[in-house]
């Protein structure tokens, strides 16, 4: 099966598709340090540098990437989310609130079996209900009346990490099914989901307490003698379903050399800082400080994480400040790689550009995991077509140029 990503960032969201073994045959990603990323773990995909909005438009002067339309199986990405959030001033006029459509002209343009879109599960609440509707009723107009959503919790598929997200499946009309999209794709996230969360302390505790430089890169952490399930789909030197060892350590790996850890690294902290998050206990907040610390105000701007629960939230914000990402254990902020074992990325993908960026990208990012869970319930959908039918592409065209 072959899929098209689009608002693809640093690639998450294209991991856990490609995992869920579809073949990615074309890229779209305006931001230059995530399309560095991108080009770095997916070599072989396609990548259209640029707005969606000039993607597969006979009107811009971009280059476009030439593929066949009738092969696409799958289009999915995530658009923008900020203006839905409820990180910011939830702004219902916000532009990027009005992406989705830009995603749906794809979805016409191609006309795949199949579309998944992320975004985040306030946009169901948003305008009472109004954009969800919006988004239903625009599919509808295209010929994608099937459709499901789902809100999701990433840590119930595996990633280390309480992060909710909703997802809107679709199916084309003329695609029939042997059963409802919404009954295929909620049985298969149910069965699918983890009866154990996995921990911060899971995730990252083999990573070493000393970072290094940004821009460096740090001598391989030791195997744990016993290495959870998770530890086994992040490390290296072991293999896991989905992740196999062959996969990750080609990324940034030359053949028969020792693996190194990337991004590893993390904002410096000054004096202040340091003594104040020595006040906080594994778990707490800014309102558990001294007074002659912290007056209790905000009491999120300053949290540790719990080593023994799964992580809050991951954010882009985390570029501008980490105050809300103070390691479990030691007195730092928790590093560039460590966030990406918190959102399920492999210590194989590796993250480029300056800290700044790596820390934004990680943020933006679909967890792979859950990507791979999403996109495993679309591969389930379409083990359900009824093969007797002739299927015909909604696209006018036989290429998407």
């Amino acid at each position: 099966m072959r899929a098209i990503s689009l608002f693809s960032g640093c690639g998450g969201f294209s991991e856990g598709v490609s995992l869920a073994g579809f073949e990615i045959a074309a890229a779209v990603e305006v931001d230059r340090y995530a399309c560095m990323s991108y080009r770095a773990n997916f070599p072989a995909t396609p990548l259209f540098e640029g707005s969606v909005e000039d993607f597969l438009n006979d009107e811009s002067d971009a280059e476009q990437i030439d593929f066949d339309a009738e092969s696409i199986d799958l289009v999915f990405g995530g658009p923008p989310c900020q203006g839905f959030s409820q990180i910011g001033p939830r702004n219902h006029g916000d532009q990027r609130n009005q992406l989705y459509k830009e995603f749906a002209r794809i979805v016409q343009r191609v006309g795949p079996k199949f579309f998944l879109m992320e975004n985040v599960p306030n946009l169901l609440l948003m305008g009472k209900g109004r954009f969800k509707s919006e988004i239903i009723e625009h599919f509808r107009s295209l010929g994608y009346s099937n459709v499901s959503f789902q809100k999701v919790s990433a840590a119930d598929f595996g990633v280390p990490q309480k992060r909710e997200r909703v997802f809107f499946f679709g199916s084309r009309d003329d695609i029939k099914l042997r059963d409802d999209l919404d009954s295929i794709v909620s049985t298969f996230l149910a069965a699918e989901q983890c009866s154990k969360h996995v921990t911060v302390w899971q995730a990252i505790g083999d990573l070493p307490a000393e970072v290094v430089d940004s821009g460096e890169v740090a001598e391989y952490p030791p195997l744990p003698r016993t290495p959870s399930p998770f530890l086994r789909k992040m490390r290296l030197d072991c293999s896991k379903a989905p992740y196999f060892k062959g996969r990750k350590r080609k990324r940034m790996l030359k053949r028969g050399s020792n693996p190194v850890l990337h991004n590893h690294h993390t904002k410096e902290m000054q004096a202040r800082r340091r003594k104040l998050i020595s006040f906080l206990k594994p778990g707490a907040k800014a309102d558990s400080l001294p007074k002659h610390i912290w007056n209790g105000a905000r009491p999120e701007k300053w949290r540790r994480l719990d080593p023994d629960a799964a992580s809050y939230t991951i954010l882009a914000q985390m570029h501008r400040d980490l105050s809300e990402w103070v390691h479990p254990k030691e007195q730092r902020w928790i590093t560039v790689r460590e966030a990406a074992r918190l959102q399920s990325f492999h210590d194989g993908f590796v993250l480029l550009g300056s800290e700044w960026q790596q820390l934004k990208q990680v943020g933006n990012a679909v967890p792979p995991l859950l990507a791979y869970a999403m996109a495993r319930a679309v591969e389930q959908a379409s083990m359900a077509i009824l093969e007797d039918l002739e299927l015909e592409p909604l696209c006018n065209s036989r290429k998407a140029a």
